[in-house]
């Protein structure tokens, strides 16, 4: 009984073992380089700014060139 268990666990351990078929790691082997799917930056959507305000360099994807501090200073009401 022991044994036939030692050969069944010993066939499962081979199946993990085989390398798999390329078209199985990768889809995209049959594509051309220019075809292939492109992983997306993550720089992509950022633009590089300087606060008119301070003069503070950033990167952002808003629409405002004012930096987070300058702006919750511009957006505080006076007398407040």
């Amino acid at each position: 009984m022991n044994d036939e268990i030692e050969k069944t666990e010993s066939k499962i351990q081979e199946e993990f073992e085989k390398p798999l078929c390329s078209c199985m790691t990768d889809p995209f082997t049959s594509l051309p380089p220019e075809l292939r799917p492109r992983t997306k930056d993550v720089m992509s959507g950022l633009r590089k700014v300087n606060c008119p305000v301070c003069g503070f360099s950033y990167w952002t994807n808003r629409d405002t060139d004012l930096c987070v501090e300058c702006e919750k200073k511009d957006l505080q009401l006076p007398g407040v």
